[in-house]
């Protein structure tokens, strides 16, 4: 999917690392050299969301100053919409235009705006079944979901556990001042055999950890198998 254009709608547990796929997608994308910005839909407040997506017009109220929204600073680029089905349902009419004429308007303005952004949603929801019970519009389902990936949980690809692992033990080791270097086969083992109910963010949590508390260059069963029992309760 990643040549085109057209909008993608990213479906995953939380804790998959949907934001990577989409920034994989934009990578890999014509528009690679342009903007990627990604917006949680569900930590900003309902009334700030809009002017966040399309920007405000200066003195729409007291002491208020003129801000860019992320559609014009994306321009060309690509904007990740995270957990789109918290969006509320007047800001999603103001949305599915964006997506159908690629115009908008910043809040307090009267002047048109074009913008040339592709459009990446995620969610940890039936979105089909939001649509049912009318929290979800659904000309705006079918507008996002022209391109649709179910990003699988790590329970479902095991065969990634011992890759993700030894890459976030990397990324701990540049950052950190840690001695591990590795896992025993055994650890390893226990990794793989783990449900992981919090996907890729729960095991790169665990990686952390074990980097940071381990004495020696080898991160062994003993030290990660009660954290999972535990985990696991």
């Amino acid at each position: 999917v990643a040549p085109t254009d057209l909008p993608v709608l990213l479906t995953a547990e939380s804790g998959t690392g949907k934001e990577h796929v989409a920034y994989a997608i934009h990578q890999l994308s014509r528009r690679k050299d342009k903007p990627f910005f990604a917006i949680n839909c569900a930590a900003i407040p309902e009334n700030l969301i809009e002017l966040e997506l399309f920007g405000i017009e200066a003195r729409v109220a007291t002491n208020v100053r003129a801000r860019i929204g992320y559609f014009e600073r994306a321009d060309g680029g690509t904007l990740l919409l995270d957990e789109i089905s918290e969006m509320a349902l007047p800001l999603q009419a103001k949305l599915l235009r964006v997506l159908q004429e690629g115009e908008y308007e910043r809040v307090g303005s009267s002047v048109t705006r074009r913008g040339n952004v592709r459009v990446i949603a995620t969610t940890n929801r039936d979105l089909e079944e939001w649509v049912a019970k009318k929290r979800f519009r659904s000309d705006l389902f079918y507008r996002l979901n022209v391109l649709p990936i179910r990003v699988p949980p790590l329970r479902e690809r095991a065969e990634d556990i011992e890759e993700l692992s030894i890459h976030f033990l990397q990324e701990t080791r540049h950052e950190e001042t840690v001695c591990a270097k590795g896992f025993t086969p055994a650890a390893m083992r226990l990794l793989c055999g783990y449900s992981w109910p919090g996907n890729v963010r729960e095991l790169e949590n665990l990686c952390r950890r074990a980097a940071t508390l381990c004495l020696g260059e080898t991160i062994d069963a003993d030290l990660i198998g009660p954290w999972l029992r535990t985990e696991a309760s």
